[in-house]
């Protein structure tokens, strides 16, 4: 149906297509990126689970969500909790990340948190500079 009234707005259906090429090729590379981290991001421990891939460069973390990337968020990270594996609620949610995934919380520096989950062979990057030392997953 949006393909039809693309063509009737005289908009080139092959235009359409390197469009969507570009974004494809483009979150595809930046997932490939060194130090790239396959997360799931909630805000403040409430509501649903967003896909995406996630950076840390220095005390920031970055988060690109997935598929099409609408979604970017940087943020001051000023503590890390513990690494732990996600509890049966919690585990619902987050798809295609293994049988045992692990989450942790964020605590931000304007005062807010944000969770964050990951496979359990990224439970050691999961914290970042923030270290490993205080993780629970053996």
């Amino acid at each position: 149906m949006i393909w039809a009234i693309l063509v009737l707005l005289g908009v080139p259906l092959w235009l359409c297509a390197i469009a969507i090429l570009v974004i494809v090729l483009r979150n595809r590379s930046l997932r490939k990126r060194p130090g790239s981290i396959p997360v799931r991001m909630r805000a403040g421990g409430k509501g649903r689970w967003h896909p995406g891939h996630g950076l840390w460069v220095h005390d920031v973390f970055t988060f690109r969500g997935s598929p099409a990337a609408w979604k970017e968020t940087l943020v001051q990270v000023a503590s890390v909790g513990p690494v732990q594996p996600a509890a049966g609620d919690d585990k619902k949610g987050l798809h295609r990340l293994g049988s045992e995934p692990v989450v942790t919380t964020f605590h931000l520096v304007p005062a807010a948190t944000l969770q964050l989950a990951a496979r359990a062979e990224n439970a050691g990057a999961l914290p970042g500079p923030f270290g490993t030392a205080r993780s629970t997953v053996a």
